[in-house]
């Protein structure tokens, strides 16, 4: 199976950067105005103009917890979920990464993997931008604000924020922090003020390995410490 991440992103790139090129020498208003157009703007979509904090609160494994949780193998990544969640690896597909809610009330965990320098190969425009790795690639990714466009780079990572954010039910009650801990980098967006929890973590490792961990908890289990401990239990397989 062709992993579907590259296919959503090979649709972006030549259905959506195409217009952003043309416009590639035009001021930067030309530039906001076609992204809003094509895509949306801060009030249709109010994650493209938050960012994350930088916070020093230290996220720890609740060892307690981990005990609970089910060890699960796939072919390229590992992790402990808990009862009741469907797992999935690499089965992403574009209704996943749609801005408007699912409809499902299945409770769900997607993990993701991708090698280091992923997606400096996949996007090799990048390194022009001074961007070297998988963490400073998903650093501009969600620093990326609508309003802060001025050339075509911050478009392209507007044009990918807004992809590669999942369902996170009321984007206007999202919170985004990004942290490190136990040598990893991690940006997590999260929102606990609905009927369902909705966790995002994109994780970087020292070695530079990146995952994607997704949780929609329909059943409101789960606290952000709870939520950290099976994101950051992931590994290669």
């Amino acid at each position: 199976m062709k992993n579907a991440l590259l296919k959503l992103l090979a649709y972006v790139i030549v259905f959506t950067l195409a217009g952003i090129f043309i416009v590639k020498f035009a001021a930067p208003q030309v530039l906001r105005a076609y992204i809003q157009t094509g895509i949306g703007n801060c009030s249709s979509i109010p994650i493209l103009c938050m960012s994350p904090e930088e916070t020093q609160v230290v996220f720890k494994k609740d060892d307690q917890y981990a005990q609970e949780l089910t060890p699960l193998a796939f072919p390229k990544t590992k992790l402990s979920a808990p009862k009741g969640f469907k797992v999935v690896e690499e089965l992403v597909k574009k209704p996943f990464y749609k801005k408007k809610r699912t409809r499902s009330a299945e409770a769900v965990i997607y993990v993701l993997y991708e090698p280091p320098d992923f997606f400096i190969k996949l996007f090799p425009q990048v390194k022009k931008a001074g961007i070297k790795n998988n963490y400073e690639f998903m650093r501009s990714l969600m620093f990326a604000r609508e309003t802060s466009i001025n050339n075509i780079n911050d478009a392209f990572f507007v044009i990918l924020k807004s992809i590669f954010t999942p369902d996170l039910g009321d984007q206007k009650k999202v919170k985004m922090l990004q942290f490190k801990s136990e040598g990893r980098d991690y940006f997590l967006n999260y929102n606990l003020s609905g009927p369902v929890n909705f966790f995002d973590c994109s994780i970087i490792t020292q070695s530079g390995d990146f995952f994607k961990v997704y949780i929609k908890d329909t059943r409101k289990a789960l606290d952000l410490d709870k939520a950290f401990t099976i994101a950051s239990g992931i590994s290669p397989a």
